[in-house]
């Protein structure tokens, strides 16, 4: 079996995981990145961090489920302080239809009660009549986890070279490995064929009243919100999903909408201290769910919609597959494959 060396563009959850799986299997690798700072502009810097496969069934293709909870233990295996504790999903009383239709749809959750809801977060105990936990699944840091893949690849003797605006087509490696996220719309590699950008948009807080233990879902049938604690008392909240190839800044309504919904969950929202705020553009195909594709010695990995953190290791495991294959040949894998 051949052990080619590999040149990654993309510094992001996606070119990361892909660089520490060819690492792992004896690849020399390099990473190249547009970015001074390691993530800074990729959508994986501001992600949530959650690894809810179930909870994601409510909107993707079932496909994801096996990958995410494979994933679970992929990061466990190679990232600090991932949390265990599940998620909790809850709703406004007038809302208890949408939590009966959230748990049709996504299968395995438990429904909780007033009290059921306060044991979990003690916090939230009269704010909640009802919730779903859904006890398997996780969540973790994303900065710290890119910090610590790159860690991860230094020291398996891969390079990381930020700063640097690679052209796939301008490597000369065995193998060029295309995880440039959005900015591979440009159509200068198969990976845009099909792109589109979908809008995130989040808030990072913090909130010395607020206390809780696990990622917290709020459904609502205009602002849902997603809030995962950072630890100290710091909070990631989002996330606005907005069909728009624009990149500038957060407007205010998704930011009134935001933090309304913030503090409909938790009152000590009111207090909060705005550390940080940011927008970014999503890579999406038409179905939501990612691909790799190989074009004889240029590999893509992309299209990872919401889903960076829940699909780039089994994606990144499909990706070395091809490279260590010799065969010259193309392929579309979906997570499902």
């Amino acid at each position: 079996m051949s052990r080619p060396d590999a040149e990654v563009v993309g510094a992001g959850v996606a070119g990361l995981t892909a660089a520490l799986t060819l690492a792992e299997r004896g690849a020399r690798v390099t990473v190249y990145d547009r970015s001074t700072t390691l993530g800074a502009e990729a959508a994986s810097w501001l992600a949530g961090g959650m690894l809810a496969p179930w909870c994601e069934m409510e909107s993707a293709d079932a496909s994801i489920v096996a990958p995410g909870l494979a994933a679970i233990d992929w990061w466990a295996e190679r990232v600090p302080e991932l949390r265990r504790t599940g998620t909790l999903v809850v709703a406004p009383a007038r809302d208890a239809a949408d939590l009966k239709r959230f748990l049709r749809m996504t299968r395995t959750g438990v429904e909780l009660d007033a009290e059921g809801v306060a044991a979990l977060e003690p916090e939230l105990a009269d704010r909640f009549r009802r919730g779903i936990h859904y006890a398997g699944e996780a969540w973790l840091d994303p900065r710290r986890a890119l910090a610590a893949l790159a860690d991860r690849v230094v020291n398996l003797g891969g390079e990381i070279r930020l700063g640097t605006a690679a052209d796939p087509s301008d490597l000369a490696a065995d193998t060029i490995v295309d995880c440039r996220g959005i900015a591979a719309a440009d159509g200068t590699t198969p990976a845009g064929r099909g792109l589109r950008s979908v809008r995130g948009e989040m808030f990072l807080l913090h909130a010395p009243e607020v206390t809780l233990h696990r990622a917290v879902r709020l459904l609502h049938p205009r602002i849902p919100l997603y809030i995962v604690p950072r630890g100290d008392h710091v909070f990631m909240i989002g996330a606005t999903m907005i069909e728009s190839d624009s990149s500038r800044p957060m407007t205010l309504r998704s930011a009134v909408d935001l933090l309304n919904a913030a503090y409909a969950v938790h009152p000590g929202f009111a207090e909060a201290s705005i550390l940080e705020q940011g927008a970014g553009r999503r890579p999406a195909y038409a179905d939501n769910l990612p691909r790799v594709e190989r074009h004889g010695r240029l590999v893509s990995i992309n299209g990872f919609y919401r889903h960076g953190f829940l699909l780039a290791p089994s994606l990144a495991e499909k990706a070395a597959d091809m490279i260590m294959d010799t065969a010259d040949t193309t392929h579309s894998i979906g997570p499902s494959t």
